[in-house]
């Protein structure tokens, strides 16, 4: 029969026997005996010390006299509790005597071996109790008594008032010793340390609330665990400091990771699983923390010899600490940085002529420290950022941008260049495409997105009018990543110049039906036009240029045709981005010359003379001096032309004579001509920065009034503040330029300043 069958018989029972406590005290005095003596007993002894109980708690006189049934059962419960209180107190006060003299490990089975009986015991003592419990103790309780427990609970608290409070000191330093010993590598019985805990755990009853059964860590924590996490503190700043003196910091990490790996199993086997956060905070206190000076001193020395293996074991140490990884990520940042810069600077001086070396060189960096953040550094958003900031740095001032902070946007516009325009290299699409993802990675480092934007829709415009482009679908790709990033209207100018190309197709189509129709005036030559809107289109007007009477009637044609097509437009002829192909009759053999229309013009001279000064050519054509001159050197060097008094291009003057070469001569049949000139380039390169400075300037003025409008009244530093704040996507403006633009706006009467407040400023509407 099991303890539940048999209160349900005793609590059935319906005959009440008054009895007094005295009369049946001594027999369950030596049944309590056999309890805590014997840890067994028989059925039928037990249902004997259960009805003891029941009876007399159901009993309706005390000591002969006549009261009600409730105050009966009330003075009943509260004497034979008492009675068991004093009897536990006798028996744990003989317990305690067998232990006090004990240390070490001989404390530790002693008391363990004690608490087991013990506590079994009281679950056999809590049965016979179970009437007593589930109505005179929870009915105390319910009442607000502080000092009444469930028996198997006063147990517990008699065990922990006299036993514990008298060997705890003894048992807790028995404890630290065996860890200390484990800690050493002994092995130690585990399970002895666990059965210690545990008695500990549970004697945490909740004192103010005597009717919870969930124990409370408060004497675990007060009496061993305060005392372990000092000893444990003690233990590692020791061994830590000795450590380090015979090895290398690669060593100790590895060392700590074992340590870490330990004390989390001891949690685990032995521990209360409520010291396990604060255990380990004390070991990375005092093994991670402690020693940041030399982690980081080492954590150079690994990232200049490339040791991943153990950066990455430094760098899940010093994650487990709040706020190490820091200056880790200050150190990868200069170090990358410093890399990037004596690799630009390992490629000399002519690196700022040559895109492809300077745009590799970066990426080559970024490739190499890339994949030790995203799987060393497990895409740690501060090292993410750190490798960010290096490359910004380093990619944007170096030895290519000293007194030039558009070099790196100029470069990166003319890499992409290379890569998306037509040659006898060109990569395939995925290649490209890749390329083109690079490139991003690279636009996304320049502080200065406003000048690469205008060099590359300079360099655009130049490959879709002389028909360059490699594939239309890596321009697209392009276009589309730069709008990704930077939003429609950083790339809307760039898309109309397509639409514009799709646009003057058609109308070719219609001018070429339009003439072929006409018998009257046919066309001297192939003639296609484009028609560039003058709002999407980084070209300028044309300087002064006299067309050759060859190419008047043409030009005339279209523009008749055109206007008419279009009423109220005006075209505007852009001489220097023209070309074509002219065949040459004056020379043994027949060539074809692919040259620009300044080319052509001057070429075009010698039908009528085979010999012109220079001054002469320039009335002729209106060329600029210093154009021309540089147009009649490439003629020269490829012996097109020849100087009468055989100077170079350095030493032409006006009065030089040159001539056509008769006797020219080349294996090749078509000729390209058509190079670019240093005039030409320099003077874009600079128009190029000019535009961008209006354009600035503009942008400024928009920001700062953007801001008013919706401020109303600010104070000049914070304008500024913000001003920076909006436009560091695009550029960096400088301070000057800010307040300078202030000054334009108070004078169109946008702004003013606010009387007596010279630093604050009220907007217009």
């Amino acid at each position: 029969m099991s303890m539940e069958a048999a209160q349900r018989l005793a609590d059935n029972s319906s005959a009440v026997i008054p009895i007094d406590l005295n009369d049946i005290w001594d027999d369950f005095r030596s049944g309590l005996d056999a309890v805590f003596s014997e840890n067994s007993m028989c059925r039928q002894r037990f249902m004997e010390l259960y009805s003891y109980v029941y009876n007399y708690c159901t009993s309706i006189q005390e000591l002969g006299k006549k009261k009600t049934q409730a105050l009966n059962n009330a003075i009943a419960g509260m004497k034979i509790y008492n009675k068991f209180r004093d009897y536990l107190s006798d028996h744990v006060n003989r317990l305690v005597a067998g232990g006090t003299h004990l240390m070490d490990e001989d404390v530790l089975h002693f008391y363990t071996r004690k608490w087991e009986e013990f506590r079994f015991s009281s679950q056999v003592f809590n049965g016979i109790c179970a009437y007593l419990n589930r109505h005179w103790v929870r009915r105390e309780c319910e009442e607000g008594k502080k000092d009444i427990f469930e028996i198997f609970q006063l147990c517990l608290l008699i065990w922990r008032d006299i036993i514990f409070t008298t060997l705890s000191a003894q048992i807790v330093n028995a404890l630290l010793k065996l860890i200390e010993r484990e800690r050493n590598g002994e092995t130690i019985n585990t399970r002895l340390i666990s059965g210690v805990i545990s008695s500990f755990v549970e004697l945490g009853i909740n004192e103010e609330d005597p009717c919870t059964k969930c124990p409370l860590v408060s004497v675990y924590k007060k009496h061993f665990e305060e005392i372990f996490l000092e000893d444990t503190k003690r233990f590692y700043t020791l061994e830590s400091a000795s450590f380090l003196q015979d090895n290398s910091v690669c060593e100790y990490v590895k060392k700590v990771e074992q340590r870490l790996a330990e004390e989390n199993k001891r949690v685990k086997v032995y521990l209360h699983k409520s010291t396990e956060e604060i255990l380990t905070k004390t070991c990375e206190k005092v093994l991670i923390e402690k020693h940041f000076e030399s982690f980081n001193a080492e954590f150079k020395s690994l990232l200049e010899h490339n040791k991943v293996d153990d950066m990455g074991r430094m760098y899940a140490l010093v994650l487990r600490t709040p706020s190490g990884l820091n200056a880790l990520r200050d150190i990868f940042e200069n170090f990358v940085c410093q890399q990037g810069l004596q690799a630009i600077e390992k490629c000399g001086q002519d690196i700022i002529n040559d895109p492809k070396a300077y745009i590799e060189t970066i990426l080559k960096v970024h490739k190499i420290y890339h994949p030790l953040v995203s799987k060393t550094f497990r895409n740690d958003v501060g090292f993410t950022t750190a490798l960010d900031k290096a490359c910004e740095r380093f990619v944007n001032s170096n030895v290519a941008t000293v007194n030039n902070t558009s070099k790196s946007p100029e470069l990166l516009a003319k890499y992409c260049d290379i890569l998306l325009k037509k040659s006898s290299k060109n990569a395939d699409e995925a290649e490209v495409e890749e390329s083109l993802v690079q490139v991003m990675l690279v636009h996304k480092y320049i502080e200065d997105k406003d000048v690469f934007q205008k060099f590359y829709s300079r360099l655009l415009a130049k490959r879709l009018v002389n028909q360059m482009s490699a594939s239309d679908d890596a321009e697209a790709s392009m276009i589309s990543k730069m709008k990704a990033a930077c939003g429609f209207e950083y790339t809307s100018k760039l898309q109309r110049m397509f639409q514009d190309i799709g646009l003057s197709k058609d109308l070719n189509e219609k001018f070429k039906k339009m003439v072929a129709k006409s018998s009257n005036e046919k066309l001297d030559f192939d003639f296609s036009i484009l028609v560039l809107s003058s709002g999407s289109w980084p070209f300028t007007m044309s300087a002064e240029f006299t067309l050759p009477p060859e190419f008047e009637k043409s030009v005339r044609r279209f523009t008749g045709f055109y206007t008419a097509q279009h009423c109220g437009r005006k075209l505007n002829w852009l001489y220097t981005m023209s070309k074509g192909e002219i065949q040459t009759n004056c020379f043994k053999n027949k060539y074809t010359f692919q040259a620009s229309t300044f080319q052509m013009a001057v070429l075009l001279q010698f039908n009528s003379a085979t010999s012109w000064t220079v001054l002469q050519l320039h009335e002729a054509t209106q060329i600029k001096m210093d154009l021309l001159v540089q147009i009649i050197g490439v003629m020269l060097k490829i012996k097109l032309l020849v100087a009468v008094d055989g100077e170079t291009e350095a030493d032409l003057e006006p009065e030089s004579k040159v001539k056509l070469f008769t006797a020219y001569k080349n294996k090749k049949f078509r000729i390209n001509i058509n190079v670019p000139m240093k005039v030409e380039v320099k003077a874009e390169q600079e128009l190029t920065l000019k535009h961008v400075e209006e354009d600035r300037k503009m942008l400024v003025q928009a920001a700062i009034v953007r801001i008013m409008k919706m401020r109303k009244t600010f104070q000049h530093q914070l304008l500024i503040g913000e001003v920076l704040t909006q436009l560091s996507s695009r550029f960096k403006p400088r301070v000057p330029m800010i307040k300078k633009c202030i000054d334009i706006l108070i004078e169109k009467e946008y702004l003013e300043r606010v009387d007596g407040q010279k630093d604050t400023y009220n907007y217009l509407a």
